[in-house]
């Protein structure tokens, strides 16, 4: 069980385990992402934060340890660290995942990155793949963190999902960072992958005709990359 300081939301499925953090520094790199008046390189370095963070919250009980003993200045200790042979990956999803992934890769440093290009089609609301760069086999019992900062319809991650299952990834030892959930996307996310865990700063009530989450942060990508029209 993770601590009970994590609160542990059923806005979605009773099996989707959904955790909002009450770290201060979340919510304080939240408002400054939610600002509109938030300059872009402000912006950028709010998200790298909230990548960091929430990182730090979903690698609770999620990376292996191992014992050891170490010799401290006065006596031998018994001690643990990070197993070293336990295979991790990062999933950004292009574009807006990688505002994120400084953070997310300043914890799990070993991490190898396997890119995601995914873009949505604003009529259908429809996600596509233009870039795949993971492998074709994904390695057994490897851990697995995908950053995306808005988790709306859900339809994106869930076919970012299918596509890590289909190359042997375990759902179970995914876990997904979001700044932003909306309950659609969470209803959507807990019908098909129930197992996943998802740590994000907020959970927003709901979503426009456009598929945005309200009241947000407007587009991640966009702000970011300073691409707003």
């Amino acid at each position: 069980m993770l601590p009970p300081r994590l609160r542990h939301s059923s806005v979605a499925s009773q099996q989707l385990r959904v955790y909002v953090p009450p770290h201060p520094l979340i919510k304080h790199w939240l408002t400054v992402a939610r600002d509109a008046e938030t300059p872009m390189p402000l912006f950028r370095s709010a998200m790298s934060e909230l990548g960091r963070w929430l990182t730090y919250e979903a690698m609770r009980e999620w990376i292996p340890t191992q014992p050891v003993r170490v010799q401290t200045p006065l006596e031998p200790a018994p001690a643990e660290v990070i197993a070293p042979d336990t295979p991790m990956g990062i999933v950004p999803v292009l574009r807006a995942g990688l505002a994120m992934l400084e953070g997310c890769q300043a914890l799990l440093p070993q991490a190898r990155i396997f890119h995601l290009g995914m873009v949505r089609d604003e009529e259908t609301l429809q996600a596509s793949c233009y870039l795949n760069r993971l492998p074709e086999r994904i390695p057994e019992q490897m851990r697995i963190l995908i950053p995306e900062p808005m988790l709306a319809t859900g339809g994106t991650l869930v076919q970012v999902l299918d596509e890590l299952k289909g190359r042997g990834a375990d759902p179970s030892l995914v876990r997904i960072v979001s700044v932003l959930a909306a309950p659609p996307g969470l209803q959507r996310l807990g019908s098909h992958y129930p197992m996943v865990q998802i740590f994000c700063a907020m959970i927003d009530e709901r979503l426009n005709d456009q598929g945005f989450i309200m009241p947000g942060l407007g587009d991640a990508g966009d702000r970011a990359f300073g691409t707003e029209s």
